[in-house]
């Protein structure tokens, strides 16, 4: 963890950023409850999970105990599992098509608070998922705004699994522009979050205006699969 904030800290004294400008995710998925434990007891209080049936083993009773957890779904979700989604996460960071609006936008019409969400963008070749582009954003913003559950808060995207420095900035620069143009568009709406960067590229993520960062085997160590 001591070595994750060091390289957190010098990636934000290269872009001119504060630390507080970029929230830190323990990426979970095949990981037990102790090395989440030890994690939380460390500090962090943001777990992502990609599956919803894996998520609820782990995280019902631990949120339950320990209810400062703040736990995000960031993996594709299929409709028949978006009421569990609702019921269990306090966000889904990968909505990537309209008629996952649609379902969560109705399954979220009688929480207390609005649901967060993210709308995922596709930005590398080699991932399949999210929004292919601009105008399938506008799109999706306008399906979202209209229900009250949902509470838009920004984008996400995952770079190309790549060494090609330049090929991963430019994943994060296309997050980036989609931002400030839908924030143009939609002014009087809340497109604070980037959720960009995981381990291989967090730190270039940083650089490039990341707000939050998804850090799995960095953090943990390799997968147990």
């Amino acid at each position: 963890m001591e070595r994750i904030e060091e390289r957190i800290q010098r990636a934000c004294d290269r872009g001119g950023r504060k630390r507080s400008e970029v929230r830190l995710m323990g990426v979970s998925k095949f990981h037990a409850l102790p090395e989440i434990e030890d994690a939380r007891n460390a500090g962090l209080r943001l777990f992502g999970e990609n599956r919803v049936q894996e998520a609820a083993e782990k995280f019902s009773v631990f949120k339950a105990r320990r209810p400062e957890t703040e736990l995000h779904l960031i993996g594709p979700l299929q409709r028949n599992k978006a009421k569990a989604a609702v019921s269990l996460f306090d966000a889904i960071d990968s909505v990537d098509r309209e008629a996952l609006i649609d379902e969560l936008g109705a399954l979220a019409s009688g929480r207390e608070t609005a649901l967060p969400i993210l709308l995922e963008l596709h930005t590398a070749e080699d991932t399949k998922s999210g929004f292919p582009n601009l105008d399938s954003l506008y799109h999706a913003a306008e399906k979202a705004y209209i229900f009250p559950g949902l509470a838009l808060g920004g984008l996400m995207t995952m770079a190309p699994f790549t060494s090609d420095e330049r090929l991963i900035r430019a994943s994060f620069r296309a997050l980036s522009a989609a931002r400030d143009k839908l924030a143009a568009r939609f002014p009087d709406r809340d497109w604070s979050c980037l959720s960009m960067g995981m381990s291989n590229d967090f730190e270039i993520a940083i650089e490039e205006g990341a707000t939050l960062i998804r850090i799995g085997t960095a953090l943990f160590g390799e997968r147990h699969i």
